[in-house]
């Protein structure tokens, strides 16, 4: 299948807006990092605009898409219906911090966790279908749940550095005072990166199991030729799923298992240490993790072969 960029676009920044959001609650549930709340609900509404914006450009027909919006079923709708309800929980979100003591209540932190779980969840789950085994498994849901818990500590990190949670601290040292809520912030991001880049390797490597398995689903009848597009080389079932080591290997292996997955573990764990250097390697990190997320959503339409053109 060729690839899909408005739609690769499309999940890649749903899930980092998703990821950041979050990250942010989470922060908010610990007490800590309350400089850095409106620089991150900031940027993960830009994100969530951005990727809103990408998925238009997938459309020959900008006006039909309120056609399907008719479907409560059907999977553009439920990603609308998630999308509205995240924005409605930012304005709140946004009300809270500009209130003259900015404190998110536990309610809406919990309320902005759950709105972002389900937006990485809803938005792969769209892509669930018979017809594509590669794409028919749960296992997706969890692929992208990792990309947007891997993107979150790390993107909040970065936000931290220029937004540091300290009383007193003047811009021009802003490293100078260490506080409670500094410590405590600083915990859980680190924490939280160790624990978005683990499920991350995991949950890809886990879907990446599942595409290949999906070959079972395919039916040996012979090569075929689609004489709809006489222009496309003859699709060969053998090859369907197979991202180990057919050609889809290397976008497998090198951008999504290296890259993608070892890097920003390693990464982050580094970042665990004490006096090490947080904000180079969560860049670092989050570059490999976006790179690794673009490779697995090739992978992704690469190996999405349809059922039907083995019938």
């Amino acid at each position: 299948m060729e690839m899909q960029w408005p739609l690769i676009l499309f999940t890649l920044f749903m899930a980092w807006s998703a990821g950041v959001f979050g990250t942010a609650a989470v922060l908010a549930l610990a007490g800590g990092g309350k400089r850095v709340q409106m620089p991150a609900l900031v940027t993960s509404v830009v994100l969530l605009a951005v990727g809103g914006i990408a998925v238009f450009f997938h459309l020959e027909h900008w006006d039909r898409i309120f056609n399907g919006f008719g479907n409560p079923t059907s999977g553009i709708t439920q990603e609308l219906i998630v999308i509205v309800l995240m924005a409605v929980v930012m304005v709140v979100y946004f009300v809270y911090l500009r209130k003259p003591e900015p404190v998110v209540p536990r309610w809406l932190a919990v309320a902005a966790i759950v709105v972002s779980v389900a937006l990485a969840v809803v938005m792969s789950h769209s892509y669930n279908m018979a017809a594509r085994p590669a794409w028919d498994s749960p296992l997706l849901w969890l692929a992208y749940l990792g990309n947007a818990a891997l993107f979150g500590p790390l993107t909040v990190t970065l936000l931290a550095a220029f937004f540091p949670d300290a009383e007193g601290v003047s811009e021009d040292a802003p490293e100078a005072v260490s506080t409670e809520a500094v410590a405590r912030a600083g915990s859980v991001l680190a924490t939280s990166g160790v624990v978005g880049a683990v499920a991350n390797a995991v949950l890809s490597v886990a879907w990446g199991a599942s595409v290949v398995m999906s070959a079972a689903s395919f039916t040996e009848v012979g090569l075929y030729w689609d004489p709809t597009h006489p222009n496309y080389p003859i699709a060969n079932p053998a090859e369907a799923a197979n991202i180990l080591s057919g050609e889809a290997s290397l976008l497998f292996w090198i951008g999504v298992v290296v890259i993608g997955c070892a890097v920003p573990v390693v990464c982050a764990a580094l970042g665990r240490r004490k006096g090490a250097p947080a904000v180079p390697l969560a860049g670092v990190g989050l570059a490999c993790a976006i790179v690794g997320a673009v490779c697995l959503r090739m992978v992704f339409y690469s190996a999405g072969a349809s059922v039907f053109m083995f019938y």
